[in-house]
C-alpha cells in the first residue's frame, strides 16, 4: 500500500538528529536502544505480515523508527508510550516525515502495563521492539487485554526470545513459555545483530512470533488458577512437582493428589509439562479431599 517517500524512514543521522534535538540520551532504566536501519525495521513489518486492513499496536515507539515503517503497510497504528519527550514529539515526527499517513497514527502517552483500552478501531496485531527489563509482562499484558489481536512480533532479548518460544524438555522452558502458549501458538522469527541499535546493547536480540490461538486451551480451570500452577511449579524448578506445588496444593500428599488425578507423574518437574497439563493439575486441585488428605497434611508439617 505504501506511496510514501522511500526515505521517510528513519536512519541513523536521523536518529541521532532527533535525539539531539529532543534532548535525549537513551536509558538503561527503560531499556531504550533505538533502531537506527531503515531496512531492519521493514523486515519486522514484512515477518509480522502486517496487511493493509490492520489496526498495529505498537508498544515502545521511542523516536519512531518502527512507527514509520508500519504506517507504510497497516490501514492504522496505535503507538503507547510511556516516556514523556518521546510521546510528546512523535506526532510531529509522523506528520513531518509523513504527512499523508498522519491521520492514521494516534499516540497514547501510557504505561503500557496500565493500559486498558486503546482509541478507534480494535488492535488485530502487536509489533514492538519492547524494552529488554519489561518485554514478557508487557506482552503478556497486550495479549490478555485486547484478544482482537490475533498476530503479534515482538524484538526482545535474545535469551528472552528463547525462553519465550521454548518447548518443554528445554532448559530455558519456564513461566514465560507456558504463559505465551495459554494465548498463543509461539515461534522464533529470526535474529537481530546489535549494530542496528543506537546505543547498541550488550546482547543480540530477536524476533518473537505469535499467533493467536482460536480460543485457550479447554479447561473448567480460570487462567488466573491455571497460572498459579504454573508460577508455582517454576518457583522451584529443580524440585518435583510434588514438592514444588506443596504450598500451592497445601501440603505434598495434596500434591500428589492434584498430579495423580491429571494424569502427571508426581516426580516429574515442571519443564516437561504442556500448558494443557498444567490446567489439568490446577483442575484437580483439592480433589484428594478428605480424611486422608488432613492427616497427610499434619503429617507433612510435622516433618
Amino acid at each position: 500500500m505504501s506511496t510514501t517517500d522511500p526515505d521517510a524512514l528513519l536512519g541513523p543521522a536521523d536518529v541521532r538528529e532527533l535525539a539531539a534535538a529532543l534532548g535525549v540520551r537513551p536509558t538503561k532504566q527503560r531499556g531504550q536502544n533505538f533502531v537506527i536501519d531503515a531496512n531492519t525495521v521493514r523486515r519486522i513489518v514484512r515477518t509480522a505480515e502486517v496487511r493493509p486492513d490492520d489496526v498495529v499496536v505498537e508498544v515502545g515507539p521511542g523516536l519512531g523508527s518502527l512507527t514509520l515503517a508500519l504506517l507504510e503497510s497497516a490501514d492504522r497504528v496505535t503507538a503507547v508510550e510511556i516516556d514523556d519527550v518521546l510521546a510528546a514529539a512523535l506526532p510531529a515526527t509522523v506528520a513531518a516525515r509523513m504527512p499523508e499517513r498522519k491521520d492514521r497514527f494516534t499516540l497514547v502517552h501510557s504505561d503500557a502495563m496500565r493500559v486498558r483500552e486503546l482509541p478507534g478501531p480494535a488492535p488485530t496485531a502487536l509489533v514492538a521492539n519492547l524494552p529488554y527489563n519489561v518485554a514478557v509482562p508487557v506482552l503478556l499484558h497486550m495479549l490478555d487485554r485486547f484478544p482482537t489481536i490475533e498476530r503479534t512480533l515482538v524484538m526482545v532479548q535474545a535469551e528472552v526470545a528463547d525462553r519465550l518460544a521454548a518447548r518443554p524438555g528445554s532448559r530455558v522452558y519456564g513461566v514465560p513459555s507456558v504463559k505465551a502458549n495459554w494465548y498463543a501458538e509461539v515461534k522464533r522469527a529470526g535474529a537481530i545483530g546489535r549494530n542496528v541499535f543506537w546505543p547498541a546493547p550488550n546482547v543480540d536480540s530477536g524476533l518473537v512470533s505469535l499467533v493467536r490461538r482460536p480460543e485457550p486451551p479447554k479447561t473448567t480451570a480460570t487462567k488466573a488458577e491455571v497460572f498459579a500452577v504454573v508460577d508455582a511449579a517454576f518457583a522451584q524448578r529443580r524440585k518435583t512437582l510434588r514438592a514444588a506445588l506443596a504450598g500451592w496444593a497445601g501440603s505434598p500428599a495434596a500434591a500428589e493428589a492434584a498430579l495423580v488425578g491429571a494424569g502427571i507423574p508426581p516426580r516429574a518437574r515442571g519443564e516437561s509439562l504442556t500448558v494443557e497439563e498444567f490446567a489439568r493439575i490446577a483442575e484437580h486441585k483439592g480433589t484428594g479431599g478428605g480424611k486422608g488428605a488432613g492427616e497427610a497434611k499434619e503429617v507433612g508439617g510435622a516433618k
